[in-house]
């Protein structure tokens, strides 16, 4: 594993940290004495069989007039009382 000087580390970070994501880990010293290893970080295996739509079936009903319910009461809110004939 190599070792690297905090200087070094701090020009060829870019170049560094592409090796390390390949696979080859470093070491960055300071004064000649290791200090941090940097790896990369593995990610998790996705989960297999997970389902997330409808996860919720059958927990709840969804009223038939969901698309319009309270209709009357937002207009009345945004309009005034929709049953006034003045303008």
């Amino acid at each position: 594993m190599e070792t690297v000087s905090i200087q070094d580390a701090r020009t060829r970070l870019s170049q560094l940290i592409a090796r390390a994501v390949a696979g080859e880990p470093f070491i960055i010293s300071k004064a000649g004495k290791p200090l941090v290893t940097v790896t990369r970080i593995e990610e998790p295996e996705p989960k297999t069989g997970t389902r997330r739509l409808g996860f919720l079936e059958g927990q709840f009903h969804v009223p038939d007039d969901f698309k319009t319910m309270f209709k009357e009461e937002i207009e009345d809110m945004f309009y005034g009382d929709h049953d006034d004939d003045t303008p």
